[in-house]
């Protein structure tokens, strides 16, 4: 029988996040890159790369958010997680997170720096623990969280699923 999601918040310190689910930041490199390493999408230095532990329950979500660094997905445990991404050419991508390669499944997904992306358990799953590993690392100033007319105006035919996937 495998351990519930209360489980893994109490067992990995899990708090909730600004997006939706719960989280814990696990790893933060010491090696920064100055500002002139990176490129004109980042304000200031950066860490080399930065780790998360992510869980989203049944009936949450990752709300729509972008940020400045590509960004891996890593799957632990529970249930598939399916992760919306719009590419540079708007079309919408679905990633499926998850341990069953036979139906599709990849144990890791990268998103693109700079693209919006989602995320939400598939199908009735009742959790989905996976990781984050961000690079250049993770800054809040790198972050921006979806405003649902705005995203919905960029992408119209996915307008239902920017709806349940904002808060906003």
């Amino acid at each position: 029988m495998r351990p519930d999601a209360a489980y893994w918040i109490q067992h990995l310190n899990l708090s909730k996040h600004i997006e939706g689910g719960s989280f814990r930041q696990t790893y933060r490199s010491p090696l920064i890159l100055e500002r002139e390493c990176l490129g004109n999408n980042f304000e200031g230095p950066r860490p080399v790369s930065t780790s998360i532990y992510f869980l989203l329950e049944q009936g949450q979500f990752s709300a729509f958010h972008k940020i400045s660094s590509d960004e891996t997905w890593h799957f632990y445990e529970g249930d598939p997680l399916d992760i919306f991404e719009f590419d540079d050419n708007g079309q919408l991508i679905t990633h499926k997170l998850g341990r069953d390669t036979q139906k599709g499944e990849s144990f890791q997904v990268l998103v693109t720096a700079g693209r919006w992306f989602g995320s939400r358990i598939a199908g009735n799953g009742i959790y989905s623990l996976v990781g984050c590993t961000v690079a250049p690392g993770f800054d809040f100033a790198d972050f921006q969280l979806a405003v649902r007319a705005e995203l919905s105006a960029l992408y119209p035919e996915h307008k239902t699923l920017i709806a349940e996937m904002t808060y906003k």
